[in-house]
């Protein structure tokens, strides 16, 4: 599974294989002592894996479930008429799937992707950056990306990427996205990370954000269950960032493909009140959950 996707989930793993993930991250661990795989908080990924890029196929398959929560989280920042920039990737192409039923939006992009998913939304501006295509994850890169969001300004940034960690930041496999990624960032006053717990506790070659320049950061509550990732999120309120954890169960009230500007389906939750935390976000000096869940510091988004 590792060689056909390039990383891989341990949930994913343990479902495939019928067993527990304690049974899965044992063999996962025999496997990296014999030099086939690299651990990686929550999952694994082929050796090297600092260069080594996923393509799209295998992307989309990889935390599929976790991405659409984070999306429908992350959805719940955008508000009617606000100007935002969304990155590349597939956790931020499921967001801008949900973006599509939010008016008077003007989304800015340099991901085919993205663009499309919003082509036709209803009341929703969709301008992109010039460039030059990169095919493994359909994104425009390069100097002319670079240039055209020269003066640029907007309310939010939504980022993805390869990985994150507190130490560094969000980072990346390949240099031309990463240097787009800045030039994204540096356009909005507010830089959001899309981050599903695959990614956390993962370094790659490339950084784009620095960790002191990340406001927020959406994610899965799948990290719960992980110790290593839970002190990387600890370690992540540490330095600042505000964090939200997607319940699993919020993606199940949408459809993963909704039809962008349609008038049926499920309509958008009205969002909450002022100072009230989103779904699945603690509050500073609260612990709802049994010892060695998520860490009791994570600071609440307003």
């Amino acid at each position: 599974m590792v060689r056909a996707n390039g990383a891989v989930s341990l949930r994913e793993l343990a479902r495939v294989v019928q067993t527990s993930e304690v049974t899965v991250r044992r063999d996962v661990r025999a496997l990296e002592a014999e030099g086939l795989l690299d651990r990686r908080h929550g999952g694994a990924v082929l050796p090297g894996g600092f260069s080594r890029e996923p393509g799209y196929p295998q992307k989309t398959h990889l935390a599929a479930a976790e991405k659409s929560a984070i999306a429908d989280l992350a959805a719940g920042l955008v508000e009617e008429g606000d100007a935002v920039v969304v990155g590349a990737g597939t956790t931020t192409q499921e967001l801008a799937r949900r973006l599509a039923r939010i008016p008077g939006l003007t989304v800015v992009t340099n991901s085919l992707l993205v663009a499309q998913a919003l082509a036709h939304a209803n009341r929703v501006e969709v301008v992109m950056t010039g460039g030059t295509l990169r095919g493994s994850n359909y994104a425009l890169v390069g100097s002319g990306a670079e240039q055209s969001l020269h003066g640029l300004r907007v309310a939010k940034a939504f980022i993805s990427g390869s990985g994150l960690t507190a130490e560094r930041g969000l980072s990346t496999t390949n240099m031309l996205s990463a240097s787009v990624d800045r030039a994204l960032v540096q356009a909005a006053a507010e830089v959001i990370v899309l981050a599903d717990h695959t990614k956390l506790g993962t370094d790659t070659m490339f950084q784009t954000v620095p960790t002191e320049a990340i406001t927020r950061l959406v994610t899965d509550e799948h990290t719960a269950a992980e110790d290593p990732t839970a002190r990387e999120l600890d370690a992540l309120a540490d330095c600042g960032v505000q964090i939200a954890v997607a319940p699993l169960g919020l993606a199940a009230e949408q459809p993963a493909h909704p039809v962008p500007g349609a008038a049926t389906g499920p309509r958008r939750p009205s969002p909450p009140p002022a100072g009230a935390p989103l779904p699945g976000q603690r509050r500073p000096g609260t612990h709802n959950g049994p010892p060695g869940q998520l860490p009791t510091r994570l600071a609440s988004i307003r």
